[in-house]
């Protein structure tokens, strides 16, 4: 899911001025400052919520277009980092996810300061993650993961599991062996054509997410290699593969997404952004997915942050736009239509937020469920090559998944291929 290695750490190289589209009245030239028409290019990844509030701001803001470009997850993190590193392409605003932050504060020359009025409203940690070591703010968190397991309870039902979520939750609250053993009774009656999760990558980035140290120390030392959280993921994830409970599965890609069509898996690792894309890809399957609590508690994985780099043509406009849309009223709007958790914390004690139920998901208090997670949820210090790490560790799953390779084999190969990183 992740940039793939080929990719290094950006450049220093100084920002360039790019040209981008600004239409209206036929115009290249306009801009807010003399009363011309502007286009802001914003470019994303996966679905974050913002369609309907892009018409909220147009209305409000006529002169103001805005052009939403979204890419799959590698490609979108990868066409930033070329942009960034050869000072030009790159749009107005630009999402990061949590793992490419870190990486970004490297350059944070390149993206504009966002200062510091906002910084009582943040989740300190989410404030802080986007920090420059020079005190510049490069991003507006968008939202935070936190960690449940989504599945589906006609499939349960068939396979003769419980289905209410409080009994499914107290299956497995002990750890993920337990998780495992519910895949393995899952399996003995499974329906034709489906496993119990979707793929070794996104289980272990839940199971990691969970650990008090992951990749990376504080100091920026990655510690893949003598962290035995790292190898317990690990291997908790292998052994779960190994039961048959996999439907291989790589997050993001086509087979992915037919996967939740289909209805091919019964369980998802489940931050609260998955929601919108079960949503996306499995539209027919209203009402047949639940939520329930993760194995073992809290825990984090994903979130995401709005930058404007410096390259835009639009810079004040484009700081206006990631201020309005990250504001605490459009996280709660996002919130209620497709489940980004706001990462303002103010909202998780609001009714709106922490009542709400999602009848998608057979009306699963899920706001009660991931504002708790917010709360409980101590963050994982992410460094600069997380996002390469996570792929590579994804990459070394698959193998096993896919036979090519032993679990100790794949492992050695994954160690040694993170250590070239950090060369």
């Amino acid at each position: 899911m992740l940039l793939s290695r080929s990719v290094r750490a950006l450049t220093a190289a100084a920002a360039a001025a790019v040209m981008l589209t600004a239409c209206g009245s036929g115009s290249d030239e306009g801009g807010a400052g003399d009363g011309g028409n502007v286009t802001l290019n914003v470019n994303l990844f996966g679905n974050f919520g913002y369609e309907e509030l892009y018409r909220e701001y147009e209305k409000a803001n006529p002169n103001v277009k805005i052009k939403e470009s979204t890419a799959a997850y590698n490609d979108h993190h990868r066409n930033l980092a070329t942009h960034l590193a050869t000072g030009s392409g790159a749009g107005d605003i630009e999402g990061v996810d949590t793992g490419f932050i870190a990486q970004m504060r490297e350059v944070g020359k390149q993206f504009t300061d966002l200062g510091t009025e906002r910084q009582a409203e943040y989740l300190p940690w989410k404030w802080q993650a986007s920090l420059t070591k020079d005190g510049q703010q490069i991003g507006y968190g968008t939202d935070v993961g936190g960690l449940a397991i989504c599945y589906r309870r006609d499939l349960f039902q068939k396979a003769g599991l419980p289905t209410d979520r409080d009994e499914v939750s107290a299956s497995w609250a002990s750890g993920w062996d337990k998780y495992i053993e519910q895949g393995q009774k899952y399996a003995e009656k499974a329906p034709a054509g489906t496993a119990f999760f979707d793929g070794a990558g996104a289980l272990y980035n839940a199971v990691i997410g969970q650990a008090p140290v992951g990749f990376y120390s504080e100091d920026n030392t990655i510690v893949v290699g003598s962290n035995p959280e790292v190898r317990k993921a690990w291997d908790l994830v292998v052994k779960a593969v190994q039961s048959n409970l996999s439907a291989k599965l790589l997050e993001s890609s086509p087979e992915w997404n037919n996967g939740f069509a289909k209805g091919q898996f019964a369980t998802i690792a489940c931050p609260a952004w998955m929601m919108a894309k079960i949503k996306d890809q499995s539209k027919n399957a209203a009402g047949k997915w639940d939520v329930a609590a993760v194995p073992g508690g809290g825990g984090n994985w994903g979130g995401s942050y709005l930058t404007v780099p410096k390259q835009g043509k639009h810079v004040e406009e484009a700081k206006k736009l990631a201020a309005w849309l990250t504001a605490p009223e459009q996280q709660a709007k996002v919130f209620t239509s497709k489940g980004l958790l706001p990462s303002i914390p103010a909202l998780y004690d609001k009714p709106e937020i922490a009542q709400y139920k999602d009848p998608f998901f057979n009306d699963a208090p899920v706001g009660k469920i991931f504002t708790t997670a917010a709360k409980e949820l101590k963050p994982q210090y992410q460094g600069p090559r997380t996002g390469d790490i996570q792929t590579t560790i994804r990459d070394g799953l698959v193998r096993v998944e896919q036979g090519k390779q032993s679990s100790d084999e794949s492992w050695q190969q994954t160690v040694s291929d993170v250590d070239r990183l950090a060369k």
